[in-house]
């Protein structure tokens, strides 16, 4: 497919001025960070009966051929060290850890939930509290298959700022299921409630939140991580400039990534 077919789900203009003045601005950032330049979507004309259920099950199917596509066949080997670019992004852990786990994520990608569910604990436990490995997180929102990924991007760029970037991250994954499938303003407020049970500042994280403050940054990692090859989400790039970097594609469980952090921490 190429990059131009694709179509985003939510981005109503005719009921935009109605709803919420807010609600117009956030779609226009949707816009604005440039769709079309990342994957394909799906086309239903007018004239179908499509259902919810219809829709949901062709995005399922979607996401598992991309991840099943980007599955390594072979044993990844360190790589020539290369520029991979942790930006300014959210770490997750020490930031003088020697090893680093640099993550592109969507929010919204299912696959990115189950790792930050079933893998990212074992992760924790093992290196990250004990300084051996920290986590940049990179956002990579595919907004023509999920549609409230970006301002939830932006939502947890805006807990960082006020030092919360691990709790907004855990509630976005933690309740993908609550925000991703409604309205983009509903899941905006959605996003202001978990906010406001973290202790932040609701004030300075809702005008960050409805301004779209982090779009740029966003759009900066979008760019980055389409020149480091990343074509789904989650994926992964581990090690530092010395070693060089080992990349994971998808959701792989802890074990591939043990394999990849032992070697480089000569264990």
């Amino acid at each position: 497919m190429s990059s131009e077919d694709f179509e985003s789900k939510k981005s109503n203009p005719t009921t935009s001025s109605t709803r919420s003045p807010n609600y117009g601005l956030i779609i226009g950032l949707v816009v604005a960070v440039g769709v079309a330049a990342f994957f394909a979507g799906m086309y239903f004309s007018n004239s179908d009966q499509i259902t919810q259920a219809d829709l949901d099950d062709a995005i399922s199917k979607l996401e598992l051929k991309m991840l099943q596509n980007q599955l390594p066949t072979e044993q990844p080997q360190p790589q020539i060290p290369k520029n991979i670019s942790a930006d300014d992004d959210p770490i997750i852990g020490d930031p003088n850890a020697p090893i680093t786990i640099i993550e592109f994520s969507d929010f919204e990608c299912p696959f990115c939930a189950r790792f930050h569910v079933q893998t990212l604990p074992a992760l924790m436990e093992e290196y990250i509290n004990d300084g051996k490995v920290k986590l940049v997180f990179r956002d990579f929102p595919i907004q023509s298959i999920h549609p409230n990924a970006l301002p939830a991007s932006v939502a947890a760029e805006c807990a960082n700022e006020q030092g919360k970037f691990k709790e907004m991250h855990d509630a976005l994954f933690d309740n993908q299921g609550q925000w991703s499938n409604v309205e983009t303003i509903d899941a905006v407020s959605l996003f202001m409630q978990y906010a406001s049970a973290m202790s932040i500042e609701q004030e300075q994280f809702n005008s960050c939140l409805t301004n779209g403050k982090y779009i740029d940054e966003i759009r900066n990692d979008l760019s980055d991580g389409r020149d480091y090859g990343i074509s789904g989400t989650p994926g992964f790039f581990i090690g530092n400039d010395q070693v060089g970097y080992v990349e994971l594609k998808g959701a792989q469980p802890f074990e591939s990534f043990k394999k990849v952090i032992d070697a480089q921490l000569g264990l």
